[in-house]
C-alpha cells in the first residue's frame, strides 16, 4: 500500500509518500513541497498546486490519500486561503480516483505518538524513527506530509481489522 499524505496550504502545500511493506515496516518513498511565490494572485497559486500534485500523483500512483483537516488560527483571512488550496488538493485527489481520507490535527498525534497534544518536535522525530530515516525530514511542511501519510496507513491497517473497509 502506497499513501499519500498532504500537509495544505497556499504558499507551502507538503506532500509525503509512504509505503507499507510485506512486513508491515513503513518506507518514506518520496517527500517535498510545492510552493507558490508570494505576491501571486490566487487563483495562480491554486493552479501551481493542482497541477504539480496532479503530476506528483501520476509520477507515483498511490493507492490512497490522507489530508490534514483545516485548523483555523486567529488569521480567518489566511484560513479561508488555505480552505482554497485544500479544494484544489481535494479535486486533484478524487479525479486521480483515490479514497481520501482526512485527519485533525491531534488525530495525527495520536497515530504517531500515542498523545493528541505532542509538540512538533515529538511528531518530526516519531516520523524519523518510524521511518526509519537517519534525519528528521526537511522541510517542516514535508516532515508533517509524512505524518499524514503513517496515519492514514494506520488507519487502512485498523479498518482492516475491524471489516470496515
Amino acid at each position: 500500500m502506497l499513501s499519500l499524505g498532504i500537509d495544505p496550504g497556499t504558499a507551502i502545500v507538503g506532500y509525503g509518500l509512504v509505503r507499507e511493506l510485506p512486513d508491515g515496516a513503513l518506507q518514506a518513498v518520496s517527500y517535498d513541497v510545492i510552493s507558490t511565490p508570494a505576491h501571486t494572485p490566487l487563483w495562480e497559486r491554486l493552479e501551481t498546486i493542482y497541477t504539480s500534485l496532479t503530476a506528483v500523483i501520476q509520477q507515483f500512483q498511490p493507492d490512497r490519500a490522507g489530508v490534514e483537516v483545516l485548523f483555523f488560527g486567529k488569521n480567518v483571512t489566511t484560513g479561508i486561503n488555505v480552505a482554497h488550496a485544500r479544494g484544489v488538493i481535494l479535486l486533484a485527489l478524487h479525479q486521480a480516483g483515490l479514497p481520501i481520507t482526512e485527519y485533525k490535527p491531534a488525530e495525527i498525534k495520536q497515530s504517531l505518538t500515542g498523545y493528541g497534544n505532542a509538540d512538533k518536535k515529538q511528531m518530526q522525530e516519531m516520523t524519523r524513527m518510524m521511518l526509519n530515516l537517519d534525519k528528521i525530514p526537511r522541510p517542516d511542511d514535508a516532515a508533517d506530509a509524512l505524518a499524514v501519510a503513517i496515519t492514514d496507513i494506520h488507519s487502512a491497517r485498523f479498518n482492516a481489522i475491524g471489516g470496515w473497509q
